[in-house]
């Protein structure tokens, strides 16, 4: 699935979540808090150059080199190249796992 394809499925199931709350809950309000968390939430997922997040650590305040590897120019546009590094599935486990608790609070609130 391609970067645009996963966008356009994101996007429509945060509009059935956005619409189950709503309507669940009788508040706009928390609709579109539910909105803003979402569009938040997928743009750290989607939007972020993992070919720039795929280098070691201490690399990413360094800027990225003008002429990409061999390698990274043979992938295909759609492809991934995703690697679990432990600092950064902390991270953002952490910090999605604050936002959504956060979240869930003011909804059920």
């Amino acid at each position: 699935m391609g970067r645009e394809a996963a966008l356009r499925t994101s996007l429509v199931a945060l509009a059935a979540v956005m619409a189950v709350v709503g309507i669940w809950t009788f508040s706009p309000k928390k609709a579109l808090v539910t909105y803003a968390f979402g569009i938040v939430g997928i743009a750290g997922f989607l939007l972020p150059d993992w070919e720039y997040f795929d280098r070691d650590l201490s690399q990413w305040f360094t800027p990225m080199p003008a002429r990409r590897t061999a390698a990274a120019a043979d992938r295909a546009p759609g492809s991934s190249r995703f690697h679990l590094c432990p600092l950064r599935v902390l991270v953002m486990s952490l910090t999605y796992g604050f936002g959504l608790y956060k979240w869930w609070m003011f909804i059920s609130s």
